[in-house]
């Protein structure tokens, strides 16, 4: 039992391993179409329209015809006694207790009904409809916010990637000329202090190589995570950061003119606005009587002795047709103040709309004002590498020939480094603005 143990926990560490082991590659679209199918909360989300789908009906059957049966038991252990004149034509004559009925009784009976007029099932049947649609706005709201997400995601693995690429490249650089200077101080022919200040410069490019390794280890976990893959899944990246950013690039989306009332934000305020003016009908609706209907039948027996099983057992069956109606008539102000409540909440919600429609402007020109500067800075960012890099390369040369100090070769290094992280994150904002002013106008374009 222990061996067989022993394998079973063996077996199961191995289905792990190759679990984790498993590698999936995505390009940017296909990893937004994984996510918005395997994403958690993505699937919340539509697990959400399946409920309101189903609350919907809940609420429609609420108003269709009903059956319920019911069965009753009776078994008397004392039977209550009543008394009776033991002569009923002299009223003061004496009383006689007596018992009336057996012992034990069975009643079983099935009921009808039928709800014919009320408001507030009207109401709830609007309500209904309103209800699947907030939870399909909320579907469409959090798929929007994971496709942003997967696009930052993304985009800060290609970063991490690129920027290992770079540093990995500007430290074999630096080593040889690290090795080519110290064997030019040996000969005598430069100073200490040149070898120092390319020591000092490897020491920068080491540290910020190790730190970005680790990050890029926490940005393939964080883009695993917003998929909906374990952590540690290993996952290639099919498409590449400069590739991404001329995709990316659209002139045409900051000449566009956006509807606000096609935005995600401003259907989600309408639907609290339409949901409010529906609580005002369902407050005004109590006012109103309620008329249902009812068809019961059954049967009823007897006996001293349980033998309501036997085939000779008598039954007696009963039939009743009913209708029901409750007038509201006096309530002491209460359904006045349910109405005024419910239509104060209504005025807010309408300048919530108004308000949101404000913002939504504002924050659609802001994203267009962000991406158009996105967009120049990436040209900017791109031209001024090219300068660092030929000024890098002379004075590397200068150097060399020992016309320029090594002073002035760390200052063209520290700036094309910089220049080369700029253009790294100008790839990389040209791409989260343009899903930012995508998001926020409700605006895919795949």
């Amino acid at each position: 039992m222990k061996n067989k143990l022993i394998i079973l926990f063996s077996l199961l560490s191995s289905l792990t391993l190759i679990s984790q082991e498993m590698t999936h590659s995505f390009s940017l679209q296909e990893a937004i179409d994984y996510a918005l199918e395997n994403n958690r909360t993505a699937k919340n989300a539509q697990r959400d329209i399946e409920a309101a789908k189903k609350q919907k009906w809940e609420t429609i059957a609420t108003g269709l015809p009903q059956i319920n049966g019911s069965i009753d038991y009776q078994n008397f252990l004392k039977q209550q006694v009543t008394v009776i004149p033991s002569d009923f034509s002299d009223p003061s004559s004496e009383l006689v207790p007596v018992i009336f009925g057996t012992t034990q009784n069975i009643n079983a009976s099935a009921t009808l009904s039928q709800l014919i007029f009320d408001g507030s099932y009207l109401v709830g049947l609007q309500s209904a409809k309103v209800f699947l649609e907030i939870s399909e706005n909320a579907k469409t709201k959090t798929d929007l916010e994971i496709r942003k997400a997967v696009i930052n995601a993304y985009g800060n693995v290609l970063l991490a990637e690129e920027t290992v690429k770079i540093l990995e490249k500007n430290k074999a650089t630096l080593q040889k000329n690290l090795d080519d200077i110290v064997k030019i101080y040996e000969n005598g022919l430069e100073e200490e202090e040149s070898v120092e200040q390319l020591k000092i410069t490897l020491s920068g490019i080491n540290s910020n190589l190790n730190n970005t390794i680790r990050l890029k280890k926490v940005a393939y976990q964080m883009f695993n995570m917003t998929l909906g893959l374990d952590v540690y899944t290993n996952t290639i990246l099919t498409d590449n950061l400069e590739t991404l950013t001329v995709q990316h690039i659209d002139l045409g989306l900051l000449s566009e003119e956006f509807s606000v009332d096609s935005t995600i934000d401003y259907q989600i305020a309408e639907n609290d606005k339409v949901s409010k003016e529906l609580l005002v009908k369902l407050e005004q609706s109590r006012a109103l009587p309620t008329l249902s209907t009812f068809l019961t039948g059954g049967y009823l027996s007897f006996s001293n002795d349980f033998n309501f099983l036997n085939s000779d057992q008598e039954y007696f069956g009963f039939g009743l047709l009913g209708v029901s109606m409750q007038i509201p008539i006096f309530g002491s102000g209460q359904k006045s103040a349910r109405t005024q409540r419910a239509k104060i909440n209504l005025e807010k919600s309408k300048d919530e709309l108004t308000e949101t429609e404000q913002r939504l402007k504002l924050q659609i020109e802001s994203a267009k004002s962000d991406y158009q500067f996105a967009l120049e800075d990436y040209n900017n960012k791109k031209e001024n590498l090219n300068l660092a890099e030929r000024i890098e390369n002379k004075n590397q040369t200068k150097f060399f020939e020992g016309i320029a100090t090594s002073f002035d070769l760390r200052q063209a290094q520290i700036q094309l480094y910089s220049a080369q992280q700029e253009f790294l994150q100008a790839m990389l904002d040209v791409i989260n603005r343009k899903a930012e002013l995508e998001t926020i106008s409700n605006k895919i374009n795949n």
